[in-house]
């Protein structure tokens, strides 16, 4: 049998410009690796088909004639990946589609209660490599789906959930696909070529506004570090891939096995290897050792969470105070010649103008290279929804394409969903203002900070101000406000 994986196109343009970036979806990749190889896989990401979606899928699909099509959505891409599922219902009306990832994990209930559910074969409620190879043995009739769990599957038309299974030993999972069974190419960041790297799963944090905890539990497991450097060989040298981002929600949970890790990686000798990890606060701050030894082997830009520096916000986000920690880990990153993503999140309930002004100000104070400045989103099935719904602050319900850090769903006590939308935008451009490059930044990537420096930066800036004298901010954040609401909206899909 033949089954095509598809990633959604819409993208959440948080730090940079929405083309500057196209990742490969992982998740996709590493479920089709571990079908069962009687089955032929084929991957699509549509991050590379962002203009013409329609057009490529009506092209393709009826020349690979799959017999299922398993789609992968978090809960802002849903509405997207309903328009493609009913796409591809008149492309291909007999094929049999899979739904998975964080939304249908969350909202399968839901799904399976509306008009939606019609439009889908199967859900996969958690991890779905072992539930997607099993279903597909089962569609060939060596399996049953009655038997699969964290699977859904239609009877009498009619959705039935299997119990959720146990958590995979990772060991077990083969590395993901990055062969010819990728449809699309062309990924990277900026003017790099870039590739994905998963070393560990899940997060042992409390952060109540994170949906992970639905995916994968309190939990976090390792991958073998000899599995890591396998697929990382195969990212550099087969690939020539030099830059990766580790997908991994916390790597560095267990310090001791990052300095195993990066001692391996050193060991290799990688030429040019960029990595970008997401680390916490805590982690970074209390193993000054693992950091300068994640810069030996290659660690360039870490995400950091810093989320707000309100003792107020850090505790309704069930994070504790951790500001004196994030000082400690800009510190030590910076000592490394590491450059910081800070994380900042705004909307929480006591926030008001005062502290969203000061959060952007301590990180001009802290030297942070940039900043990924969202606005709380009160996910499905999270600790901070439930709060804020039982304190009537949640703005926007229901409609998840949204729900992408973007845009205000929520107010606070002293916000309405519009100030709140409008003062995070309004503080970032006046306090942290147009991007100045350290030169760290300066030094690793001098082409395209150049560019940006002495060539974008002073025409950019130039029709900015020209802009401002004659209409004023509000003039300004309302055109940039269209824009963003314009990226995700794929108009040869808006039929369905």
């Amino acid at each position: 049998m033949k089954i095509v994986f598809i990633s959604m196109p819409d993208t959440a343009p948080i730090v940079i410009h929405e083309a500057a970036v196209h990742i490969p979806n992982l998740g996709i990749a590493t479920i089709g690796a571990h079908i069962d190889k009687c089955h032929d896989v084929l991957i699509i990401d549509l991050v590379r088909k962002r203009n013409k979606v329609r057009r490529y899928l009506t092209k393709i699909l009826p020349k690979l004639k799959p017999d299922m099509i398993g789609l992968s959505a978090m809960a802002w891409q849903y509405d997207t990946c309903v328009k493609i599922a009913k796409l591809i219902k008149t492309v291909l009306p007999q094929v049999k589609i899979v739904i998975g990832g964080y939304h249908a994990t969350l909202m399968s209930a839901e799904i399976a209660r509306t008009s939606d559910g019609e439009l889908f074969d199967f859900m996969v409620r958690g991890e779905g490599e072992e539930v997607c190879r099993r279903l597909m043995n089962a569609l060939q009739g060596s399996d049953k789906v009655e038997d699969i769990p964290s699977l859904s599957y239609k009877k009498n038309g009619r959705f039935i959930h299997n119990p959720r299974g146990e958590l995979y030993d990772l060991s077990d999972l083969k590395p993901p696909i990055r062969d010819k069974r990728r449809l699309t190419w062309g990924y990277h960041l900026m003017n790099k070529k870039m590739e994905v790297l998963e070393t560990s799963r899940g997060c042992t944090r409390g952060c109540n506004f994170c949906s992970i905890r639905r995916m994968y539990g309190r939990s976090f497991r390792t991958f073998p570090i000899e599995r890591v450097l396998a697929d990382l060989d195969n990212i550099y040298y087969q690939k020539k891939a030099y830059n990766v981002f580790v997908t991994d929600d916390n790597m560095v949970l267990n310090p001791k096995r990052v300095i195993a890790l990066c001692d391996a990686i050193i060991q290799r000798n990688y030429q040019k290897l960029v990595m970008v990890v997401q680390a916490d606060c805590i982690s970074m701050a209390q193993n000054e050792a693992m950091v300068e030894k994640m810069a030996q082997a290659g660690f360039r830009i870490v995400f950091l969470g810093i989320e707000n520096i309100s003792p107020e916000n850090l505790a309704a986000a069930n994070k504790g105070n951790i500001v004196e920690a994030s000082k400690t880990a800009i510190q030590f990153c910076h000592k490394y010649g590491m450059m910081i993503i800070g994380g900042l999140v705004f909307g929480f309930p006591d926030d008001d103008e005062e502290t969203i002004k000061r959060n952007y100000e301590f990180f001009n104070e802290q030297d942070v290279d940039a900043a990924i400045c969202q606005i709380l989103t009160p996910y499905p099935k999270t600790g901070i929804r439930e709060n804020l719904l039982k304190a009537g602050l949640v703005s926007n319900h229901d409609d998840f394409k949204r729900y992408t850090g973007l845009w205000a769903n929520v107010r606070t006590k002293h916000l309405s969903t519009e100030q709140l939308q409008y003062i995070v935008w309004y503080y970032r451009q006046t306090v942290l203002g147009w991007w100045n490059p350290s030169k760290l930044v300066q030094r690793d990537g001098k082409f395209w900070t150049g560019i940006w420096r002495y060539g974008m930066k002073p025409v950019l800036k130039y029709f900015h101000a020209r802009q401002i004298r004659k209409q004023g901010w509000e003039s300004l954040y309302i055109t940039e406000m269209e824009r963003l609401a314009a990226i995700n909206v794929f108009k040869d899909l808006e039929e369905f």
